[in-house]
């Protein structure tokens, strides 16, 4: 069987680039560009690299965006007031707090600090209560929807199809469990407390990997033909790798993407997807 790649760098490129063209018409009405505002508290490198690959990816799009730097200790009320500054502020349409926080920082009060219509993560309980009942006013977070773009764009079905998610971490796996749902595919959630993990795999049509362990699956466990998504994504002595040990599956599966040129690049992508949609929101409550 011949596997084919699910490429994310170039779905997301065609993303940027629907973004794109979306944001040059509303310029040429005379409106202002949508903007991003993402705070990041301390300097942890990876946390700094990530900011500056969404600032970037911003400015390619012709987005507005800034990156607020906060020091390590600021404290909670600092950062909740720095918060309702831009909740308040109407030329902000998307707000951003970088995780993780530093220590002594209550990340859920935080995260419901941020006005669920600027809330472009996705992380807020409305938007999640929001997405739960198949409300499409949600924002959803990123990286669930970015595979549900994968999918989608790739011609592949999730319509009456048995979805295996493995992972339900608040951010990845309860909502893709959902956003699967609401596309008529039939789910199963995993976890480390599942019993007979390799046999319900060996019943998935399509199975989402967001385990967090490096190479933890491989080809032996999935049935033929079928679709794997690696969420994972890990530093290994042999370089980056997933949760899904990519070799073994060549020739097994029908698709899968690959670590890192997957998942990854989908996840800046649904960011920018998510504050446009804010954006759009915003003007329609205007009208």
């Amino acid at each position: 069987m011949e596997t084919k790649l699910i490429d994310g760098k170039q779905i997301a490129r065609d993303i940027r680039g629907e973004l794109k063209q979306q944001i040059r018409e509303w310029r040429a009405q005379g409106l202002p560009a949508p903007k991003l505002s993402v705070i990041l508290v301390g300097e942890d490198p990876a946390s700094c690299i990530y900011v500056n690959n969404k600032a970037k990816a911003c400015g390619w799009i012709g987005m507005d965006s800034e990156t607020i730097l906060l020091p390590a200790e600021t404290t909670e009320e600092e950062l909740l007031g720095r918060i309702q500054t831009l909740n308040e502020d109407p030329s902000v349409t998307g707000i951003l707090v970088q995780l993780p926080l530093p220590r002594g920082l209550d990340e859920s009060r935080i995260l419901r600090a941020i006005d669920p219509a600027k809330d472009v993560d996705g992380f807020h309980p409305v938007n999640v209560g929001k997405s739960a009942i198949g409300d499409d006013t949600a924002l959803v977070s990123c990286t669930p929807a970015g595979v549900i773009q994968m999918l989608e764009r790739s011609g592949i079905e999730i319509r009456g199809k048995r979805c295996v998610v493995v992972g339900r971490s608040n951010i990845v796996g309860k909502p893709m469990a959902r956003l699967l749902l609401a596309k008529d595919g039939t789910v199963t959630v995993c976890h480390s407390k599942t019993l007979d993990l390799d046999q319900i795999l060996q019943e998935a049509d399509i199975v989402v990997a967001a385990i967090g362990r490096p190479r933890f699956f491989n080809g032996t466990q999935f049935k033929e033909g079928a679709v794997i998504i690696d969420v994972g994504i890990h530093r290994v002595e042999d370089g980056v790798c997933g949760d899904v040990d990519f070799d073994s599956c060549l020739g097994k599966v029908s698709y899968i993407t690959p670590v890192p040129g997957g998942v990854g690049p989908m996840t800046i992508a649904m960011l920018l997807y998510n504050t446009v949609r804010a954006y759009q929101a915003a003007l329609s409550g205007q009208e």
